[in-house]
Order: structure tokens, then sequence, then C-alpha cells
């Protein structure tokens, strides 16, 4: 365990990811750095479940917190991120300990990035209204006509639609033809990986109490300060598990109890939606009920 320089840890929400980071990090004086597309953003400490601030001092933590909630981070913003973070604790001589359950995030550091322009605000604007003037089965037609590799998608995918939409309209070609291009990895270390993955029954007792905590430690709090910033309700940060349920909660649509058990069963659904995403894409990684099996 000395020698090696990269560790990745990913994992379905609750399963104890961030402790086996923070014991990891204690053993190898290694730096952690954030895999989840939620834990990037500020003032949501408690709903997207980041370190508490005690464990971000024991341990280095990198990538937590660093963006605003009205900004957007894809997987290649957050790619790139990561890579030179990667890059500056290899340069300091420790090593690098990337954790979340974003796979995505995971496979955009260790396969690359398709190299597609960004798109101009003007222009994601522009697809959305296009969907809502058209409805959501004429706009994939509309899609799949200019880019055929986009049939896949069903009509109710309205992010990937809009995002080929917005791709073509500002670049001229399609998103498929960005797909195809040669992409480089962004790491040149070979990590040592791991999925945990607890048994069902101890991940979804374990998804309960995360929600509950959710609660009772101030995520009612930081719900309520979310919505009062009156954000693009399409952003990112206004999806994050928990912001929909606390919101009817606050607005008298449901109980406290109503609530609660709403967000309970969300938080099993999503760590379902990972753990069968995580065993069908990571291919090749060992999955782990208990501990992370890097050796001592």
């Amino acid at each position: 365990m000395r020698d090696a320089q990269l560790y990745f840890i990913a994992g379905p929400t609750a399963s104890g990811k961030s402790a086996a980071a923070l014991a990891l990090g204690t053993q190898t004086g290694g730096v952690i750095v954030n895999a989840d597309a939620m834990q990037v953003y500020q003032g949501l400490r408690i709903i997207t479940a980041r370190p508490s601030e005690a464990d971000e001092a024991r341990v280095p933590h990198r990538l937590y917190g660093v963006l605003e909630p009205s900004e957007r981070c894809s997987a290649g913003r957050w790619a790139r991120m990561a890579a030179d973070e990667i890059a500056a604790i290899h340069a300091s001589g420790k090593p690098a300990i990337v954790v979340g359950g974003t796979g995505l995030y995971f496979k955009a550091l260790l396969e690359g990035l398709s190299p597609i322009p960004d798109t101009p605000p003007a222009v994601r604007e522009a697809a959305r209204a296009r969907r809502e003037a058209l409805g959501a089965a004429a706009f994939r037609d509309e899609v799949i006509a200019r880019d055929p590799g986009m049939a896949h998608l069903p009509e109710g995918d309205a992010q990937r639609l809009m995002r080929a939409w917005e791709v073509f309209e500002a670049n001229g070609k399609t998103l498929t033809y960005f797909q195809s291009l040669p992409r480089t990895p962004l790491v040149t270390v070979e990590p040592q990986k791991a999925i945990l993955a607890p048994p069902r029954d101890k991940l979804y007792a374990q998804c309960d109490q995360r929600a509950g905590e959710m609660f009772a430690q101030g995520g009612v709090e930081e719900v309520e300060a979310l919505i009062a910033r009156r954000l693009d309700p399409q952003l990112p940060v206004m999806k994050t598990l928990g912001v929909s349920e606390i919101a009817a909660y606050l607005k008298g649509a449901l109980s406290r109890e109503e609530a609660l058990s709403a967000l309970q069963q969300s938080t099993r659904r999503l760590a379902k939606r990972q753990m069968t995403w995580l065993r069908h894409q990571m291919e090749g990684w060992p999955v782990r009920e208990e501990g992370l099996g890097f050796g001592d």
C-alpha cells in the first residue's frame, strides 16, 4: 500500500465510501479528492453528506464545496479539475484517493473525454425553449433528424436530447461525431480500484439513517436557503437528493413524516440505480462488501 499513488473508491450513496477514504487517507498520508457530482457545491454539506469539517481537517480534502450552486459541473469540467488536483498531490509526494458515487466521473478520468466544445448559455436556453415549444415527442424527432446516433434515447430523456440539440446548434456537427473522436486518459498512473457495496439490507438501512440525518442535522435549513436564492430549477444543484422532498415539506405539501418517508425511498432508489450502473459500467472493478481490499 505504501507504494501506491492513486486509489479510486466508488460506491452507491450511504455505502460508507467517505469513512473508508478517511481511514485510507489516515493510513497512507494521502489526500482525498471528491468524485461526487453534488458535493462540489457550496452550502449543502448535510444534504449531500459531505465530510464534516472535522474530517476535512483530519485528512486533506479537495474539490469539496468549490463551486457556487448557480454553476454547472459537467463530467468534463470535473475531470479536468480532478486531474489537476491529482497531479499536484503527486508532485507533493503524496497518494491521491478519489472517492464518490458518480461513476461517470471515474470513467472520464480513466477513458478520457470527447472533445466537445463548450455550449454558450444562450444555446442551452434555446434548447429548453425549443423542447417546450415542440413537445417531447416532436423535439426527439428533430434531434434524431439532425443526429441519428441519438435514436436510442427515449423522449423522456430530456437532458441528453437537449444536449445533442445544443451541440449541433452551436457547432454544426453532431454529438455522435464528437463522441467518436479519439480520447486520451487524464490519468497515467494505474489506480487501485474498489466498489464498496454493502449487502442490500445493510445498505438500505444506512440509506434510511442518512435520510433521517438530513432532517435532524440541518438539511431543512440548507434547502430553505437554497430555495431563497431562486435559482434556475434546471440547474444540477436543484436536483440534489433531498431538495424536492424537503421543499415539499417547507411548502406544506407534505408533513415532516411524509417528507422523511419519501426521502428514505428516494435514497434507496438512488442507491439501487447507482449500484446497477457501477456493476455494469465499471467492468473489472473489484466489488467489496466490507473493506477495500487494497492490502496492507
